[in-house]
């Protein structure tokens, strides 16, 4: 390698202190910096519209295209049958950008609050993107099934995990330890699917 470091950067286009933090548990076997991407202001990503994929990719494109390095991106949304699948794509901004995740989950509730609990049913949904500056892209997807709970539980996570409970479980993706969590989670697993075109992408060129 002619970088002394062992390790390669890779810019995670989000600006949510949660969400790199998630990232930085589930690429840990990795030798990688992530670098968010407000390390960068210059960076100015575009509006994001109405599907996942489009949304990661434009995010990763973009971050890649600016900083000269590696990125990585995801777009995510919780998908409630009984609501028609909202908030799906818009679900970061669910109710207006002014709310905070806890007046979100409480909104989703409230909406909620009639339906009984065989009509629960959601879902998380993840598409996550990788682009490199020289143009390569590549997306993968994650979903988690599972059911809103009656009411928020848990200290863990960020967004909607406090009222999200997994298939097969009682407790709330909020209250899972991260281990658990990050094995069964939608990201988790889009991110599982993307580990391997990192080593090949990102990891590799700099072995040889």
């Amino acid at each position: 390698m002619s970088d002394a470091s062992p390790y390669r950067e890779l810019v995670v286009a989000t600006s949510n202190p949660g969400k790199l933090l998630e990232f930085r548990a589930l690429l840990g076997e990795l030798p990688l910096s992530l670098r968010i991407l407000s390390a960068f202001p210059e960076v100015l990503l575009p509006e994001e519209g109405d599907d996942y994929t489009e949304n990661a990719i434009a995010k990763a494109e973009t971050s890649a295209r600016e900083t000269g390095r590696p990125a990585l991106a995801d777009d995510s949304g919780l998908e409630v049958d009984a609501l028609g699948g909202r908030p799906g794509v818009r679900s970061a901004r669910y109710g207006g950008p002014e709310l905070s995740d806890p007046q979100r989950t409480a909104r989703l509730l409230e909406e909620l609050s009639a339906a009984p609990e065989g009509r629960r049913s959601a879902r998380f949904v993840c598409v996550a993107a990788l682009a490199l500056p020289d143009g390569r892209t590549t997306v993968r997807r994650g979903v988690c099934e599972g059911r809103i709970l009656g009411e928020a539980r848990g200290a863990a996570g960020f967004g909607y995990d406090p009222i999200f409970a997994p298939e097969g479980e009682d407790r709330a993706l909020a209250e899972l330890p991260a281990p658990a969590k990050n094995r069964i989670s939608h990201r988790g697993r889009a991110l599982a699917e993307l580990t391997p075109v990192i080593r090949e992408w990102v990891l590799a060129p700099e072995r040889s």
